[in-house]
């Protein structure tokens, strides 16, 4: 046995190569180093024990090779071989694999292990047969990277392998392999460089004539491959056999360094799990990421192909994107290893795989993600990848969209992104729209990114938050490029309780409508400013003297918003400065314009919201001249186009103010007309004026919107009390183990006026309910909700306040159990017994003239048709009458009756707390 703890044991470690083993120990490389060294030598386990080893020196040097070799050695035969054990440690990106090569008449490998194995010692058994006198070279490959490196200890050679004493000349010991065609990472890039394409020749494509040979045994325990060459058939193939080591993993092979590659990489290739056992064992492939490590397996298959030995099956597996350079490993595990069964794998080839490579896309970026991702791609180089989910699409509600899971407990890491195929330059604008879910306590956020052609990033679109258990529409522009580009979908999560999920995406050249939704976070969603001076485009983080301290969206001073300077000496008294929307096409519906504003400083001026159509006057439908303090106002008003193309404009008059402003966020276009201010919020479409806080300071949760029929994962109502239907849209808090029990979550109401009276009444299901009344900063109790019995309950409260004020409806979660709300109602002006308290002023600053008379035709034609239905419905009657006759004897039929049924009413009055013996 050579342990090379005295002396080298006759072995010769000259070598040919400017790189050379030594002969050390891990007290004279580093012992504080582990990326330096194996640690301890293998046959003491001790940090001073020697090894021989071999790294990249100080100085540096490109890939090359050291080798070392026996003394001369006697022949040996078959039934009498020389036999030689060793230890090996090949850890880190430097260890480019270990090579043994016999010399005799001709120099021939007899067993090699290829890249890196982790920071431990490996067993290798190679016997050597030879009727010839030979000498045993050991050679290893060494990259130019980072850390690693390969050392072998503990050699022994059996009784068999006898020194000679002939006097014999060998043929030169091979040099170091001869400077390559091209640079070390454009080999093995899937793309010819070289002539005959000898830097593609070697890496693992079968489709080459030594593609065979690019696959290495890189097995670690007591199975291992081996490449079998059949010289009659032509056919390679590689197959699981035993091994030397002692560990119980997985037999792996690995091709050497690959790519970088493109999306639509694939590795295609057959395989058999053949013999008698009803159990052969396990195959699978995986991405070993040269900067990431181990990824997880792209393909796995248990079980047996079939009897025969022929029993081959081919599969095409998607590598996909990789934006470092990685190596492809099979790992297999034979449950017996014997000549009745047998793990092949053959006719390996890899498809597409050049970086550069992109299919062209008939539908390019615009997708239902009904069949495949179209022109989008996984990005391999993230934590996750988006997956396709049946059943839960916005195209026809039974179809696939794309989701992430937090809630998979195979999910790890941070963030998963969805890459486009690049996009050529344009002299035009673009926009991307989408509809997409932000659903659960956890989700993170949703954002989407401009990728320029030198790899910088920038946020174009961005979400957060609870947006409920519906689809959302999203406009997100993208500006003219001058180079290629990518869009990037980036999924950002936050915990693991929640779902994201996209769809029904449209890729169009030309500037966005007006969004839905604007939060002014990462753009201006086409916004213009025009007059005196310019809105800009704020946060309460570079507010210097006037403006917002927090934003609407984020409740925090990094949120943005737009805002107008009004001070004298900015915006003069009279002066006018008007914030305009993009155009939006005209339509038939009446529509509602939700916003929140505020107006700070003394004397702020006034801000007045017009729809103002491409041809023809414009129409006022709010306006407010009131200072109202440091807070964010709800404003509305309903648009009626008369199918015309229309603008919004959010025109600011000075009033020669000081220190004053006025500010507009949160600019959202509901596709209903607005409510009157005593109306019923039914949930059905949308949640009205309520809004969630996203002040983290006051709650954790949200609050999400939902219906029995589309919830798939937490406990809920049976139904909504709306519709008294699974379809029927209510208000909970998803409640799981995955979030902490008893945090709370916070649903405001807009700043409502001063009054003497006013009603709220709700209904709410089941579990634990606080309501409030915030004004001035200063929270006062209404009522507290204990657990109640699993129907739907109505709450009236009457509310009473000197000041503005918010109505907080504050939920508790726990880690199981259903807190719901659903038809909310406030009624200002008009307490609980339907007494007037508060007469309507004529004198109020508050004006929405236009969005009254647009509600006023609504209603007309509501009646008309009314009185069109019931007309009909008396003249049915009337005719069913006249068939069938009168049948008091008859049951009444089943069906919806349209009449106010509203029992357990509790008021104010009859309880402050509702516990478990209600009767």
């Amino acid at each position: 046995m050579c342990d090379f703890e005295d002396n080298r044991c006759d072995w010769d470690l000259r070598s040919v190569s400017r790189l050379k083993w030594v002969w050390t120990s891990q007290e004279n490389i580093s012992t504080s180093d582990p990326l330096r060294g194996p640690g301890r030598d293998h046959s003491n386990n001790s940090a001073s024990g020697h090894f021989l080893y071999v790294t990249v020196p100080d100085g540096g040097l490109l890939n090359d090779w050291a080798s070392f070799q026996s003394p001369l050695l006697e022949p040996t035969n078959s039934s009498h071989p020389c036999k030689m054990v060793m230890y090996t440690h090949q850890f880190g990106p430097r260890s480019g694999g270990l090579t043994v090569l016999v010399v005799d008449r001709d120099i021939y490998p007899v067993w090699e292990r290829g890249g890196a194995l982790g920071d431990v010692w490996v067993k290798a058994e190679v016997d050597i047969v030879t009727d010839s006198p030979f000498q045993i070279l050991i050679m290893a490959a060494i990259r130019n990277f980072t850390y690693g490196g390969i050392a072998v200890d503990s050699i022994v050679l059996s009784p068999e392998c006898q020194l000679s004493s002939a006097n014999k000349s060998f043929p030169n010991i091979p040099k170091p392999p001869k400077h390559p065609c091209t640079v070390p990472d454009m080999m093995c890039d899937f793309h010819p460089d070289c002539e005959g394409a000898d830097d593609e020749a070697k890496c693992g494509d079968f489709s080459y004539a030594d593609g065979s040979a690019g696959w290495t045994d890189s097995s670690i325990g007591s199975q291992g491959w081996v490449l079998y060459k059949n010289s009659t058939s032509k056919e390679d193939y590689l197959y699981v056999t035993e091994a030397p080591g002692q560990q119980l993993t997985e037999a792996q092979t690995r091709t050497p360094l690959l790519g970088p590659s493109g999306p639509v990489c694939t590795l295609s290739f057959d395989f058999a799990l053949t013999g008698t056992p009803d159990h052969i064992g396990e195959l699978s492939v995986r991405v070993i990421d040269s900067l990431l490590g181990m990824r997880p397996k792209l393909w796995e298959f248990s079980g047996k192909t079939g009897i025969e030995e022929d029993a081959w099956e081919h599969t095409d597996v998607p590598v996909g994107f990789r934006k470092h350079r990685f190596q492809l490993a099979f790992e297999a595990r034979a449950v017996k290893l014997c000549p009745c069964a047998k793990i092949k794998v053959k006719n390996v080839t890899f498809t597409d795989c050049h970086a550069e490579y992109f299919p062209f896309s008939l539908t390019g970026l615009s997708c239902n993600f009904e069949n495949g991702l179209c022109g989008w791609y996984q990005d391999n180089s993230d934590s996750f990848d988006w997956t396709s989910l049946d059943r839960m699409d916005h195209t026809i509600g039974i179809g696939r969209s794309l989701v992430v899971d937090m809630w998979s407990p195979s999910l790890h890491g941070l963030f998963g992104r969805l890459l486009s195929f690049p996009q050529s330059p344009a002299p035009t604008d673009y926009c991307l729209s989408f509809f997409y879910k932000l659903y659960g306590p956890n989700t993170g956020a949703l954002n989407v990114k401009l990728l320029d052609n030198h790899g910088y990033e920038t946020v174009l679109w961005s979400r957060s938050g609870a947006h409920g258990n519906v689809w959302n529409e999203a406009h997100c522009p993208v500006p003219h490029q001058l180079t290629n580009f990518q869009l990037v979908f980036e999924a950002v999560r936050s915990g693991f309780d929640g779902r994201l999920a996209i769809d029904d995406v449209n890729f169009l050249a030309g500037p966005c409508s007006i969004p839905r939704m604007c939060s002014f976070e990462d753009q201006r969603c086409g916004y213009s400013s025009s007059g005196k001076v310019q809105w800009l485009h704020r946060s309460g983080h570079t507010v210097t003297i006037a403006g917002p301290k927090i934003d609407h969206t984020l409740e925090t001073e990094l949120g943005f918003y737009m805002m107008a300077n009004t001070g004298a000496n900015i915006l003069p008294s009279g002066s006018t400065t008007v914030l305009t929307s993009p155009v939006r096409q005209a339509t038939a519906k009446t529509e509602c314009v939700n916003f929140w504003y505020q107006m700070g400083g003394v004397n702020p001026g006034s801000l007045t919201v017009y729809v103002k159509p491409v041809k023809g006057e414009r129409l006022k439908i709010f306006s407010d001249s009131l200072s109202q303090g440091d807070y964010w106002l709800h404003g509305n008003g309903n648009t009626s186009s008369a199918l015309v193309d229309w603008q919004l404009e959010f025109e600011v008059v000075g009033a020669g103010g000081k220190d004053s402003f006025i500010a507009v966020d949160d600019v959202f276009l509901s596709p209903h007309p607005c409510e009157a201010q005593g109306s019923k919020c039914s949930l059905e479409k949308g949640m009205c004026s309520w809004s969630n806080t996203r002040n983290s300071e006051v709650d954790k949760l949200d609050w999400e919107l939902t219906s029995a029929e589309t919830e798939k994962h937490y406990p809920t109502p049976p139904e909504d009390h709306t519709l008294g239907t699974e379809r029927g849209h209510f208000l909970f808090l998803p409640s799981s183990d995955r979030t902490a029990a008893n945090q709370v979550a916070s649903l405001l109401s807009p700043h409502l006026p001063p009054t003497k009276g006013t009603c709220l009444r709700f209904w709410a299901y089941k579990s634990q309910l606080k309501v409030w009344r915030l004004s001035e900063g200063h929270l006062s109790e209404l009522l507290v909700v204990g657990q109640l019995a699993e129907t739907w309950r109505r709450f009236d409260i009457n509310i009473t306040s000197p000041n503005e004020y918010q109505i907080v409806f504050e939920g508790m979660k726990g880690s199981s159990g259903v807190v719901a709300l659903d038809d909310i109602q406030y009624t200002i002006g008009v307490d609980c017994a339907n007494k007037v308290t508060d007469p309507v002023k004529p004198s109020s600053k508050r004006d929405n003239a236009g969005g009254i008379a647009a509600s006023v035709i609504v209603v007309l034609l509501l009646i008309a048709t009314l009185i069109a239905l019931l007309i009909y419905y008396l003249r049915a009657r009337q005719s069913a009458k006249a068939v069938t006759g009168p049948s008091p004897s008859s049951p009444p039929s089943a069906g919806f009756i349209n009449e106010s049924y509203e029992p357990d009413t509790v008021s104010q009055s009859d309880i402050q707390t509702i516990s478990n013996t209600e009767p």
